[in-house]
């Protein structure tokens, strides 16, 4: 990426941020469960891998409940916070909402 582009979250990305935001860590089918519809099992960990990828988020494995296996935890870096609220400024600012 060049040093003068903006830094840009794709729809998908932008939700997870979202909901990383209200709801602090998160492990990926409790973001499916609590987009409304709008993120989906077979997607949800590409885009994770992909924004871990970018280092917008980082991970780890937490052990299970009740006998159930591990699973893989997320939360925002700084930086995906950073690029997260400048996103969400800018599309204030240009009055479109959000994705």
């Amino acid at each position: 990426m060049a040093n003068n582009e903006f830094p840009a979250l794709s729809g998908k990305e932008f939700l997870i941020m979202e909901l990383l935001e209200s709801n602090g860590e998160m492990f990926g089918l409790e973001m499916v469960d609590r987009s409304e519809g709008e993120l989906k099992r077979g997607t949800i960990y590409v885009t994770l891998g992909r924004m871990l990828d970018k280092e917008l988020l980082e991970s780890w494995e937490q052990k299970g409940d009740n006998g159930a296996g591990p699973r893989v935890m997320y939360s925002a870096t700084d930086r995906g916070k950073r690029i997260f609220k400048a996103q969400e400024i800018a599309l204030k600012y240009l009055n479109m909402g959000g994705w």
